[in-house]
C-alpha cells in the first residue's frame, strides 16, 4: 500500500470509527433480546454458505480459537441447530453442518435483524439513503476481504 493509500485509509478511519462504534452497539442491542448470539449466528451463516466444515476450519475462518469454537457449537447442537457428521474424504474427520431447524432458525433471526436495520435506515433523509446504498458494495467488499488473523 503507498503512503498516499495507508494516509487516506488512516483519515477515512478516523472518521468512521466513532460511528461504527455506535452502530455496532446498537445493532447489538437487539441481538440482547435473542436467543441467538452474533457468533452463533456467524457460524450458521458460514455453514450456510459453505456446507459442512471441520470444526478447525470453522474456527480459522471466523478468526476464534478452537475452544470457542467447539464451545459455540456445542450451543448451537444442544438445540439442535446444527450436527456433526463424518467427514466423506477422511472417515476419521468430523465436520459439522447445519440442519434445517438451524437454517428455519437462522432465517427467523436474520429477518428479524434485518428488520430492526432498516428501520435505523429508514431515519436517513433520501440523499443519505442514496448514499449508504452507494456505499454497500465497498462495504460489502470489505468484509469479504477482511481477515483479522488475530486469535480472541
Amino acid at each position: 500500500m503507498s503512503q498516499k493509500s495507508s494516509e487516506d485509509a488512516y483519515k477515512v478511519a478516523q472518521e468512521i470509527r466513532p460511528f461504527l462504534t455506535k452502530l455496532y452497539v446498537a445493532y447489538f442491542r437487539i441481538a440482547e433480546h435473542s436467543d441467538i448470539t452474533g457468533p452463533q449466528l456467524s457460524i450458521m451463516e458460514r455453514l450456510i454458505e459453505t456446507g459442512p466444515m471441520r470444526i478447525s476450519q470453522l474456527a480459522q475462518e471466523e478468526g476464534i480459537r478452537m475452544p470457542t469454537a467447539s464451545n459455540t457449537l456445542h450451543q448451537l447442537e444442544q438445540r439442535d441447530l446444527v450436527h456433526r457428521v463424518r467427514d466423506e474424504t477422511d472417515r476419521r474427520g468430523v465436520k459439522v453442518e447445519i440442519t434445517d431447524r438451524g437454517i428455519k432458525e437462522y432465517d427467523r433471526v436474520a429477518d428479524e435483524r434485518t428488520k430492526y436495520v432498516a428501520e435505523m435506515i429508514s431515519t436517513l433523509d433520501p440523499e443519505s439513503l442514496t448514499q449508504l446504498k452507494e456505499a454497500t458494495p465497498a462495504l460489502a467488499e470489505l468484509a469479504r476481504s477482511y481477515n483479522t488473523g488475530n486469535i480472541e
